[in-house]
């Protein structure tokens, strides 16, 4: 790692270059863009020496030009420290990643003695923009014994994906607007693979996502707090939520993504220790999904408080998926340790599910609802699941546990149209709304 003197003396030369080169000047001008190559800042670009200061220094320079570029280029390798990239900066600032970017290999090489949440973490950017050829490769696994091979069929698979301490989010946004993602590959994230916090005005379009199934909390597209998403022509395959939508989430539209593996496209899960959670106005449609636990999926923890409302899936096609329709308002991660029963919930109401086709190996439709709060205004529209060729004998008949709707149009199987009526309401609640979201 080079000293901050001359790390200081990189950057003053990297400024004044920038403000001295006429043809640089004549460039921008002709150009409206002012490109920086990191490989100008000092970058080796080998793949093995840490190249984390010349993409701070590149950036600290993009940052202050408008319409400026902060390009790795095809071709090379870059491997980066943790780092932390953030604003305001100018106008239309883009990081092009058309090379490799590598995270550290091994989780004992990073930093000591807080390993960071995140690998990239970019903060308080309007109007940014990551685009590119390349791919972005966590390498939290080094190799992955074969599925298929029955040598290796009691063997877990080796790397660090089980590793102890905290595994880092590989790309995270965090208070920034008008974010775009855009045809780049991310892979082998220690954990979640793509987080937006306190964001907005995000979209995501035609990257993909890869991890292996059995990756633990994998998340492909982690949403929360951010609201005006758009999330379109990807593919994502990881060990769980293909997409997750957390509390503070409203106008999301998810629109042609594959999901395979993984566990579906999920809002929750909601409402953790008692804590107030507000999704709404949610449209996933020209939906795939295979090869999963679920296929659409809303999960609230018992005792918490707020409401998910105004959610539509259209068009999803599902294959070989464990339970394709799920609602559960008793979620619980902890192991084997039980979650005490608690009379609040989260209120789930206005719940579309319309032209759902395809395979299911476990359950068709899952929906436990809570005993305080049922789900209201829960509609089935030419609903079609059969169980898959490879299902195992057993399978579950359908589930519709204090939810109340109406089911139209082709209903397959039968059972899958258990949503209970009361007059087109659901019974009185037994607890008051006493929150606001």
């Amino acid at each position: 790692m080079r000293s901050s003197v001359a790390s200081a003396a990189l950057l003053a030369g990297a400024l004044l270059c920038l403000l001295a080169s006429p043809a640089l000047v004549a460039a921008a001008r002709s150009t409206g863009r002012t490109t920086l190559s990191v490989l100008s800042f000092g970058a080796a670009a080998d793949g093995v020496t840490d190249d984390a200061e010349a993409l701070v220094a590149a950036w600290q320079v993009a940052c202050r030009v408008p319409r400026a570029t902060v390009l790795l280029p095809s071709g090379h390798r870059f491997l980066l420290s943790p780092v932390t990239l953030q604003g305001p900066c100018s106008t239309k600032l883009t990081l092009q990643i058309d090379g490799t970017v590598l995270a550290p290999p091994e989780m004992g090489s990073w930093p000591k003695p807080s390993r960071p949440l995140q690998w990239l973490n970019f903060k308080w950017l309007q109007g940014f923009s990551i685009l590119g050829a390349g791919t972005v490769d966590g390498q939290s696994i080094t190799s992955l014994q074969s599925a298929s091979s029955p040598a290796n069929t009691s063997q877990a698979s080796t790397g660090h994906w089980h590793s102890p301490g905290v595994k880092p989010t590989l790309i995270r946004f965090y208070s920034s607007f008008n974010v775009t993602v855009r045809n780049i590959r991310i892979t082998n994230s220690p954990q979640c693979h793509l987080k937006f916090d306190s964001s907005g005005g995000i979209k995501v379009k035609n990257i993909t996502i890869s991890s292996p199934g059995d990756s633990p909390n994998t998340d492909g597209i982690h949403l929360q707090n951010t609201r005006d998403v758009e999330i379109k022509s990807s593919t994502i395959g990881c060990g769980d939520d293909c997409v997750s939508i957390q509390t503070g989430c409203s106008n999301v539209h998810i629109k042609n993504v594959v999901c395979n593996p993984g566990h579906g496209i999920s809002l929750g899960g909601l409402g953790k220790d008692y804590s107030l959670a507000c999704v709404s106005d949610v449209v996933a449609e020209n939906i795939i999904v295979q090869n999963a636990l679920y296929g659409i999926r809303i999960k609230t923890w018992q005792g918490g408080v707020g409401s998910v409302r105004n959610i539509t899936f259209s068009n999803v096609r599902v294959a070989n998926v464990a339970t394709p329709i799920a609602i559960d308002q008793f979620y619980c991660d902890r192991g084997g340790a039980r979650c005490a029963n608690r009379t609040g919930a989260v209120a789930i109401t206005s719940v579309a599910y319309r032209s759902v086709v395809g395979t299911y190996s476990f359950q068709p439709v899952r929906l436990a609802c809570s005993d305080a709060r049922p789900c209201t205004g829960v509609t089935m529209v030419d609903v079609r699941l059969s169980p898959a060729a490879t299902a195992p004998r057993g399978t579950l008949a359908p589930l519709c546990w204090n939810s109340y709707g109406e089911a139209l149009g082709t209903i397959q199987p039968l059972g899958v149209g258990c949503l209970q009526r009361s007059n087109g309401y659901a019974m009185p609640l037994t607890q008051p709304f006493n929150y606001t979201c």
